[in-house]
């Protein structure tokens, strides 16, 4: 551990590709350890020059990460990765002092890298080796296929600024920093005050690495309460927080009028529902409960995908109570993350303590009933065991797991208020349709789980609330093992929720790539959309020039390069060959009345897979050479029925070029189309295969990687 992480400091921003600190403490927020009330440091912006920090991002680090391709991105990703995996241990000591268990640390860092890691595969695996991104097919604009359309994306001219909650000072960096930095964006992260130094060490080690492009990445550890009132078009803000906050700087100029993009996800009443037919003893049952216990303790029940109500069949509060009581007895050990067996720290600070209590008081007033909680032993760091009258300890952030019951479904407490702590509510329904409704009370949520063996009731509960959730969780017996949980959410799936939720979206794999980035419509000729894009379109201009293009690594190959093959002529003895070799005797291939009687066919007619075939003879240049392997066909479509005597030809066109980064080959995708005598479309397709990148990888084939 090094000093700076051990002792009482002024938290420094990193602005300007600089470390800064205000001239004094003065003023500062004193932010303090959430088990023992021990200062950890002092937090201030007083003096620090944000409008040259976003200055610095729009020209600097716009200069040196919007020109890199999203391959160069994802690399970068990959490796910010693994700087953090190596010294993850010292964002684990820090995540402690938070009130985090080894376990919710885990969710918050080692899930924050796993986002760094999961961008990196997906914009090598799905995005081009480009800064351009192709959004759709081509649209045909014209007959004769001179005037064409399609939809690009391109990285957007200014600075992502993403303002973050206080329960994941990783992950909930790290999750909006992946998709923005991959899009080409610069970024300035403005922490929560209460646990933004662990943020500053994620971000310190990032710039210790070296990997970071000038300008595309800074910190403003403090208050940053007028950065709206600086920014303009081009720009973009994610923030995680309360809604009242939300709303009111959805109301800021530079979002109203200014053009700037504003997404938002904010505190959610979540629910899970039990299903009928989920009765104490299912799997699901016991499910139900495990789900419900965890999303109460699990960072202290401080997550925004938390389960705020439970909802269970008539008749069955007592059964879940029960099971909840006995599970937190069995399980929750309260304490300081430091104490040997703790499972449950403190909430982050003594102020977030006291909101959470008003809200149970509040519960309390509006018809709900504690049925588990009250006095709990705390494991101190020390090793001493102390009796907490009502959950709550001085000097410490501590709260008892607390559930509560309510009789009504139609209390307004119930779907109006939430406690941002270990605290969830307990409600009856009668039928599917009440419990969708109970569900859309909450106003817009981020995540519902649904416990339940039963087929009909899930899928009709699912199509009822699924309007109302970014995410529904689907919960049985088959999944149960594998399932993340109901309160995890995945960077490959969308993260965000509509109403109460704040109607934004985060995370969804490319999805989110694209929040940071203008989708335009282009309009031209193929060669001029060939040119921009980098992708062949047909009509540019192509070149049948020797050698053969199988012959050409990607040193050589070019955008356009092409082989239009001799023809063959497909005869009655090929079909019926096929058919028996294969076993493939549809009666299209193999009977003339029948496929006579059918409306597609003239008569009898070739397969489609042996048009495929002959068409590989017909382009492959048959030696070995610089292509390494046939990966696939994309796009594939049958157009015209071949009967026997007509001809074959195929166009082959080296569509796309992807280098890999990584490794001595490259994927190229190729336009082939398949014509007949007529110079009719028979089918078109596009061949993917691997190409060695020079003439001397050829000779040497690699293994493939990851």
């Amino acid at each position: 551990m090094t000093d700076t992480m051990t002792r009482t400091r002024l938290l420094p921003s990193y602005v300007q590709d600089a470390w800064w600190e205000p001239a004094s403490d003065e003023g500062a927020a004193v932010v303090r350890d959430a088990s023992t009330g021990e200062e950890v440091a002092r937090v201030s912006t007083s003096g620090l020059d944000l409008p040259a920090a976003l200055e610095h991002a729009r020209s600097v680090g716009q200069h040196s990460l919007a020109p890199l391709t999203f391959h160069e991105r994802a690399i970068l990703l990959k490796q910010m990765a693994l700087a953090l995996t190596e010294r993850k241990g010292e964002l684990y000591e820090l995540s402690s002092r938070t009130g985090a268990t080894k376990q919710d640390s885990w969710v918050d860092i080692d899930g924050g890298i796993g986002v760094l890691f999961t961008y990196s595969s997906k914009g090598r695996r799905e995005m081009p080796q480009s800064t351009i991104y192709l959004d759709g097919p081509v649209e045909q604009l014209s007959k004769d296929g001179s005037f064409l359309a399609r939809h690009i994306c391109t990285t957007l001219p200014g600075v992502a600024v993403q303002i973050n909650a206080f329960n994941f000072p990783v992950w909930g960096a790290l999750e909006k920093l992946a998709p923005a930095f991959l899009a080409g964006m610069p970024t300035i992260i403005k922490p929560a005050t209460p646990t933004g130094y662990v943020t500053e060490h994620m971000v310190r080690i990032l710039v210790e690495s070296g990997l970071l492009p000038a300008g595309g990445l800074q910190l403003v550890s403090g208050s940053a309460r007028d950065i709206l009132d600086h920014l303009r078009l081009g720009d973009t803000v994610s923030f995680t927080g309360s809604a009242s906050t939300a709303a009111s700087l959805r109301l800021h100029d530079a979002v109203q009028t200014g053009g700037v993009r504003f997404t938002v996800e904010t505190d959610s009443i979540n629910a899970s529902v039990l299903g009928p037919d989920a009765e104490p003893g299912t799997p699901e049952f016991d499910a139900f409960v495990r789900g419900l216990v965890s999303e109460m303790t699990s960072k202290a029940g401080q997550k925004c995908t938390a389960i705020r109500r439970a909802l269970v069949p008539s008749g069955l509060t007592e059964a879940v109570t029960d099971a909840v009581r006995e599970r937190i007895v069995a399980k929750v050990v309260v304490g300081d993350p430091r104490a040997e067996g703790v499972t449950m720290g403190p909430l982050a600070s003594i102020e977030q303590r006291d909101e959470v209590l008003g809200q149970v008081m509040k519960l309390r007033e509006g018809g709900g009933q504690i049925v588990v909680g009250g006095d709990v032993e705390l494991r101190l760091a020390d090793g001493t065991v102390t009796s907490v009258l009502g959950g709550v300890a001085e000097g410490g952030a501590f709260v008892a797991p607390t559930l509560l019951a309510f009789r009504d479904a139609e209390a307004d407490a119930l779907h109006e208020i939430e406690a941002f702590g270990p605290v969830s509510s307990l409600v009856e329904y009668g039928s599917p349709e009440q419990a969708a409704e109970i569900v859309a009370r909450g106003g817009g949520s981020l995540v519902t789980s649904v416990a339940s063996h039963d087929p009909v009731f899930v899928a009709e509960l699912t199509r009822r609330i699924a309007p109302h959730n970014g995410r529904v969780l689907l919960l049985d017996r088959d999944d149960m093992r594998a399932s993340t949980g109901h309160g995890s959410p995945l960077p490959m799936l969308v993260h965000g929720g509509p109403g109460r939720a704040g109607g934004g979206e985060e995370l969804g794999g490319i999805r989110s790539v694209l929040h940071y980035m203008q989708r335009t419509a282009i309009q031209g000729s193929p060669t001029m959309l060939t040119a921009l894009t980098g992708v062949w379109h047909p009509g540019a201009p192509s070149s049948t020039e020797a050698p053969h293009p199988f012959r050409k690594s990607l040193a050589d190959l070019a955008i356009g390069d092409q082989v239009v093959s001799e023809r063959r002529e497909i005869s009655l003895e090929d079909i019926e060959h096929f058919a028996e070799f294969t076993g493939d005797k549809f009666y299209a291939h193999m009977d003339q009345a029948a496929a006579e009687a059918n409306p597609f066919f003239p008569g009898r007619v070739a397969h489609g897979y042996l048009l495929l075939s002959f068409a590989a003879g017909l382009f492959v240049e048959p030696a070995p050479g610089p292509v390494l392997a046939n990966t696939g066909l994309d796009n594939l479509r049958f157009m015209t029925p071949v009967s026997p005597g007509d001809s074959l030809r195929v166009t082959l066109t080296a569509k796309q070029i992807t280098p890999r980064e990584t490794d001595p080959y490259g994927e190229v995708r190729w336009d082939a189309v398949l014509t007949n005598q007529d110079d009719e479309v028979v089918a078109q397709y596009d061949l993917l295969t691997y190409v060695a990148k020079t003439q001397e990888d050829a000779s040497n084939p690699p293994v493939a990687s990851a």
